[in-house]
């Protein structure tokens, strides 16, 4: 794992998390116990085998899903303390999200795959342009931005998910097996992009993985195994 400077400020906490999916004899638990803390500045793995509940915290501390028990606090407000309008908010405004299947808009650029998601946030056109532009510049899509999905490789198109993930500037950004759908060569790639991003800018991003090549990359590792926090490092 990597070093690098912090400001030591804590950025998410998630305290005694427990998710349960299902009542009675059918309740499935998928997370227990789980104490997590996020600190600014940092690239951090949340590592584990299919299964293990990483998908589930993600969304969790993306304000997607609420916990059955527990607390989660982002930037000194407790999220689940919120309705579900004023965690919308938080998650559009000042989290970025990154999904394995890139989940890009197919007959729409990469510049405007970044700039539509900036449009349904309130952005002006004049902001947008200028944000979307500099978003794909700093993934290194400079000449890349008017092609299509089905135009890009698959890396390519993981950038353009980066590039829309950031271009609001967000505090934190969260990244569910961001290099699930890549070879091992364009995985490592966009690991580093991400390093990039956290040693540029200060963002903290929190990823999700089982691919052992990253943990040398990362600041810290989560372990997850059976819904519970194993080990970090």
């Amino acid at each position: 794992m990597t070093g690098g400077e912090t400001t030591g400020e804590e950025i998410v906490r998630a305290e005694g998390i427990k998710r349960v999916f299902g009542r009675g004899s059918g309740a499935v638990t998928v997370l227990k116990d789980v104490d997590i803390r996020l600190t600014a500045g940092k690239l951090v793995a949340l590592k584990g085998r299919s299964g293990s509940g990483k998908t589930t915290l993600i969304n969790l501390l993306s304000a997607l899903d609420q916990p059955t028990e527990g607390t989660i606090t982002f930037d000194g407000r407790e999220l689940t303390a919120m309705s579900g309008k004023e965690r919308d908010e938080v998650r559009r405004k000042e989290m970025g999200l990154i999904f394995q299947s890139f989940a890009l808009i197919p007959l729409m650029s990469a510049f405007e795959n970044v700039e539509f998601v900036l449009r349904v946030a309130g952005y002006p056109a004049q902001e947008r342009k200028r944000a979307a532009t500099e978003a794909l510049e700093r993934v290194g899509l400079k000449q890349r931005m008017h092609h299509r999905p089905f135009e890009m490789s698959g890396g390519e198109q993981q950038r353009t998910a980066i590039a829309r993930a950031i271009a609001h500037k967000p505090k934190l950004i969260l990244a569910d097996e961001p290099t699930a759908e890549l070879d091992s060569r364009t995985g490592l790639q966009i690991i580093k992009a991400f390093r990039d991003l956290v040693e540029r800018s200060g963002v903290t991003i929190a990823l999700t993985t089982h691919d052992p090549a990253i943990m040398e990359i990362v600041d810290h590792v989560y372990e997850l195994e059976d819904g519970q926090i194993v080990s970090r490092s």
